[in-house]
């Protein structure tokens, strides 16, 4: 079994570059299903969630060929479309292909897919959605059993909720819909944005994305298209997180700061000092990190739930009380046990963490239990007195491009063994 060590204490200094996002290369990668000529997709960052879905890509028919961070999918030979319950249980945003293969083929059969446990995360808001644009689903034994006799037809869909995936799975459908979808309630993350962006270079008429309301006008056919993956704003901030534990000094180049404005606001509450040149972020920590108040997790443009975790590591070694409320996820605080063995002082009451900020951490062995929490330990370790060994590291690859050279190229101790 693999385990990361991580010797802590050490300040980090230097420089780093933001890979590729994953939330975004993943639904990318789904869309490039419905191009009837090659699409080039850059900046998509070596994750095991990407090879994932280039199994699945490759399970159905495509020809995909990687050379470095740049991939080309093919999807003119498409012969399938089902996808086996070996490669939807690998991760949680297989579900997103679900909408292309139903555009792609009328038809689709999927399982129920897998990824990190947080907590329910039904994808009923997905079905509901796909069932109004004409998609039949049959539910049973575990699969999804997909048809739409007509064709797909646009049509208005009002979300309870502002999910990111359903939104996706929404536009990856209705952008060859018969007729105009209009989704209200939609998710205004940047990764719907860079979906619409990359669909619209390949012939798709999507209007409003990073809006409450998006209109899909459906076109007859999509063309492939050559696209750059945003950045990373939750990997930005768990490096941020990183420097501001270990009184460090790091300069982050290739963001996009529009996308890290709450995360760049709780930065400077805790006391750290922010440059921004462009798209390059220089952050200096000071000798001892303010509390930060309230931190709520809410869907975007407020703080990501995704950055909860590793901005918890943080507060536990601030001067004074920090209160996080999670609004996104019921199950999304596995990682306080863990942190607690290092040491920090949480406690947890439903969806209501209050840590209490202790002058220093001790390195033990825990275990990550998905991939946030993960970043969480390693965060933790960075500072923490002495040796942290982790394990679990599986849930670190599916969303961390080669973590553990990126930390050493700024002065981190840590070895993979």
């Amino acid at each position: 079994m693999a385990k990361l060590m991580v010797q802590g204490g050490k300040r980090l200094c230097g420089e780093l570059t933001v890979h590729g996002a994953k939330n975004s290369a993943l639904p990318l990668l789904a869309a490039s299903l419905l191009g009837d000529t090659p699409s080039i997709i850059h900046n998509c960052p070596e994750l095991s969630d990407v090879d994932s879905s280039i199994h699945i890509l490759e399970w159905l028919g495509c020809r995909v060929k990687r050379e470095g961070s740049t991939i080309v999918v093919d999807s003119s030979s498409i012969d399938r479309c089902d996808i086996p319950d070996n490669l939807m249980r690998e991760m949680r945003s297989s579900v997103v292909f679900l909408g292309a293969i139903a555009a792609k083929c009328g038809k689709a059969r999927i399982s129920f897919p897998g990824g990190c446990e947080l907590g329910p995360r039904p994808i009923d808001l997905h079905l509901t959605a796909l069932r109004q644009l004409g998609l039949t689903i049959d539910e049973g034994h575990g699969e999804l059993d997909c048809y739409a006799k007509n064709g797909l037809t646009g049509t208005e869909i009002t979300l309870s909720f502002p999910s990111v995936g359903a939104t996706e799975n929404i536009i990856l459908a209705g952008a060859t819909a018969k007729g105009t979808t209009r989704i209200l309630n939609a998710a205004r993350e940047p990764e719907i944005s860079d979906l619409a962006d990359f669909l619209n270079g390949c012939g798709a008429r999507i209007y409003g994305a990073g809006e409450g309301t998006i209109r899909i006008e459906g076109v007859s056919r999509l063309s492939g298209t050559e696209h750059t993956v945003i950045p990373d704003r939750i990997c930005a901030a768990t490096y941020m997180a990183a420097a501001a534990v270990t009184q460090g000094n790091i300069c982050l180049r290739g963001i996009i700061p529009a996308h890290l404005g709450p995360v760049l606001s709780l930065f400077s509450e805790a006391g750290c000092d922010l440059s921004l040149n462009g798209r390059d972020l220089r952050i200096t920590a000071p000798p001892r990190l303010h509390s930060l108040k309230t931190v709520r997790t809410m869907p975007y443009p407020g703080f990501p739930t995704d950055a909860q975790a590793p901005v918890m590591s943080m507060a536990a070694l601030a001067d004074g009380t920090s209160v996080f409320v999670e609004n996104i996820f019921e199950s999304r605080y596995k990682h306080v046990g863990e942190l607690m063995r290092l040491g920090a002082h949480i406690k947890v009451e439903g969806k209501v963490a209050v840590v209490e900020g202790v002058p220093r951490l001790s390195g033990a062995p825990v275990e990550a239990t998905d991939l946030r929490g993960g970043a969480a330990l390693v965060v933790a370790g960075l500072a923490a007195e002495g040796v942290t060994e982790i394990t679990g590291l599986h849930h670190l690859d599916r969303g961390y491009e080669h973590m553990e050279d990126t930390l050493r190229a700024v002065g981190a101790v840590l070895e993979r063994v």
